[in-house]
């Protein structure tokens, strides 16, 4: 008896080690993930702050090159820009600094996971506030959703029908918004495997012309935000990470992470191999982008087999009743009207 109380001792012992070990491990992975979510957040808000700085310069400089403004005109125009937001806008921003502080709470990260968290990334929202936003919009949609069916339910449905019809419509609430989420996250995706070719193709032009990564990335974000919208947007959002003091990997480590498109990697790989250590890119980009546009053909070839085969369907449902009444149309009526005369 001695020996097995001292072995269940050494036992409990050793969990009770291996507990503390992996409680401390978790401490240690929570105050990194901490610290580098309130990093993200300061680089986000820096560079919100310059893009309003920038901004505000522009505003600034167009009276002066107009000219023939007065001081007194010029403060009155500036006054507004440090007012106070008000009315719906002023509204929106209460309630993302307020989702923004939730966020990191135990509440915050259930209504805000880390699934929700790359869907905001893959459509675009990077920021805190926007998460915020969301995160407000669920918990307003789960309160107004019940609410609403409440009174439509009221007086025709009662006891547990009615609170399961409540409970139902506050499930609902909560997951509206993630599915329009996922729908935007879903077209985006789309939109940047359609983009990437014309991507590359620029790309190896403005490296073919002679210039450097970072100025085709601004004359590919500034002049050709038209024919690529969404990775426009996306390479804005890097190059405005890359100057507040991020590196040009972290910048695009969000593109090529958050997408989960095997092609954009590699081009973000491409692009950060040419700003680590330069080099000649045009004959690469070149193959890259024969490969893509030989992809392409080859999904289309599957999706034009794949809608020959519906409509083959659609033809039997539709077409063959109508060439059947017109070729045997006229038989079935002879015939007929040959009985009717033999019976008469």
């Amino acid at each position: 008896m001695e020996s097995n109380h001292l072995l269940s001792f050494a036992l409990a012992a050793a969990a009770l080690g291996l507990l503390l070990i992996a409680s401390l491990l978790i401490a240690r992975l929570v105050a990194a993930g901490r610290s580098e979510r309130t990093l993200a957040h300061a680089l986000d808000e820096r560079a919100l702050q310059n893009a309003a700085a920038v901004a505000a310069t522009a505003t600034r400089a167009v009276p002066s090159i107009q000219g023939g403004i007065s001081g007194a005109s010029g403060a009155a125009k500036k006054a507004p820009a440090v007012a106070p937001a008000r009315g719906i806008k002023g509204m929106l921003e209460s309630f993302s600094h307020t989702g923004a502080r939730w966020l990191d709470t135990p509440f915050g990260r259930q209504i805000v996971a880390e699934e929700d968290r790359r869907l905001l990334e893959q459509c675009g929202f990077v920021d805190t506030r926007t998460r915020g936003l969301f995160l407000i919009a669920r918990i307003l949609c789960a309160i107004v959703f019940p609410v609403i069916d409440g009174i439509g339910l009221h007086g025709h449905v009662d006891g547990t029908r009615y609170v399961v019809f409540l409970l139902v419509s506050a499930a609902s609430g909560v997951m509206v918004p993630k599915i329009m989420l996922r729908r935007r996250a879903a077209a985006r995706r789309r939109a940047i495997a359609d983009e990437l070719p014309l991507l590359v193709d620029l790309l190896r032009l403005l490296q073919g012309v002679g210039l450097s990564l970072d100025q085709s990335l601004q004359v590919i974000v500034g002049d050709f935000r038209g024919v690529l919208p969404v990775l426009s947007s996306e390479l804005e959002i890097a190059q405005r990470q890359f100057a507040t003091g991020r590196t040009r990997e972290q910048s695009l480590n969000r593109l090529s992470s958050s997408y989960e498109n095997e092609d954009l990697r590699a081009v973000v790989r491409l692009l950060i191999q040419v700003d680590r250590h330069g080099g000649a890119v045009q004959e690469p980009l070149k193959q890259f982008g024969d490969r893509l546009r030989e992809t392409r053909r080859s999904m289309l070839r599957e999706r034009i087999g794949r809608l020959t085969v519906k409509m083959t369907g659609v033809m039997i449902l539709t077409l063959l009743p109508a060439l059947m009444i017109v070729t045997a149309g006229p038989g079935v009526l002879s015939v007929t009207h040959s009985l009717k005369s033999m019976h008469h």
